[in-house]
């Protein structure tokens, strides 16, 4: 495995384990509700952000995809256009937690990466294999178990898996860098974040913050900056199958922390549903797997020729 791939996975992994501490971060941060630790996150990334952007370059080509921008109303729409959805995500993210719904996030992120196939197959042409037909079957399956032995669904479930793939598709349409894109979405969004926290006086109670919220605050925008950055890195140094399997260690850890840590009841009923969407997880991974192989394999012929 050579210094690339290192990088990459450790890149990849300690990302999507600061995703699962920030999935822990609500309750840490409690008396706050879930929106004014949404509200913070916004607030705080944005000014990790900058700074990266200041202290390690990017300015230049920051300034050069704005350029490309220019003062073209239609790019900007487009480029604008997903971000209430982005808004949305990451409220959710941060709400669920400390509200019961634990659980039903993290199993919209089970199902966000098939979803997402789907909408490329529908929106984007592309073809899906028989390993991504039979997951995605299987997780129709799953879902329509769910349906009947409920006779409802888990709106944070389906907030996750129906509402973040628009998101990605527009971003990929629009073929926005994906830190350029984070940057403005936080631009956007990090001002009516800072409104909300002046109008419902939270920043006024920050003189009346424990010591530890000093701490932990401005942590909140550092440790998602560098999971971001991390996350892109891996993105970077790995091929999209290797990426792609190692970003299913996202929701498992978030299934762990809401089980285990945040107390998040699972039903026995719903076990069977769980265990579908597993099983359709590891199709995908196989299918990861395979064909992993054979970039891996078709590289060894094009540098043997």
């Amino acid at each position: 495995m050579n210094k690339h791939y290192q990088k990459g996975m450790m890149a990849a992994i300690l990302s999507n384990i600061l995703f699962a501490v920030l999935y822990l971060y609500s309750g840490w941060l409690k008396p706050m509700s879930g929106t004014d630790v949404f509200a913070w996150r916004m607030v705080m990334m944005l000014l990790a952000l900058w700074a990266g952007v200041l202290l390690f370059g990017g300015w230049q080509s920051l300034r050069v995809f704005l350029q490309s921008l220019g003062t073209n109303w239609r790019k900007w729409l487009i480029v604008l256009l997903p971000t209430p959805l982005f808004a949305f995500q990451l409220w959710l993210f941060m709400y669920a937690p400390v509200n019961g719904m634990g659980v039903d996030v993290a199993m919209g992120y089970f199902l966000f990466p098939l979803m997402l196939a789907l909408g490329g197959r529908v929106f984007f042409k592309a073809q899906l294999n028989g390993w991504q037909k039979w997951a995605l079957a299987i997780a129709t399956v799953a879902v329509a178990h769910e349906l009947w032995q409920t006779r409802a669904f888990a709106w944070g479930m389906w907030a996750v898996c129906l509402g973040y793939p628009p998101y990605y598709l527009l971003r990929r349409y629009a073929q926005v860098p994906a830190f350029f894109g984070l940057l403005i979405d936080l631009s956007v969004i990090a001002p009516c974040a800072l409104v909300y926290l002046a109008m419902s006086g939270k920043l006024v109670q920050v003189a009346d913050w424990s010591g530890h919220f000093f701490v932990l605050i401005p942590l909140l925008g550092v440790i998602s900056a560098v999971a971001l950055g991390l996350n892109l890195q891996a993105n970077k140094d790995l091929p999209v199958p290797l990426f792609s399997m190692l970003s299913y260690l996202e929701p498992v850890l978030m299934f762990v922390v809401a089980w285990l840590f945040l107390g998040a009841d699972v039903s026995v009923n719903s076990i069977p549903t769980y265990g579908l969407l597993m099983v359709a997880l590891g199709l995908s991974l196989v299918d990861g797997c395979l064909k992993m192989r054979r970039e891996r394999k078709n590289h060894k012929l094009a540098m043997a020729v």
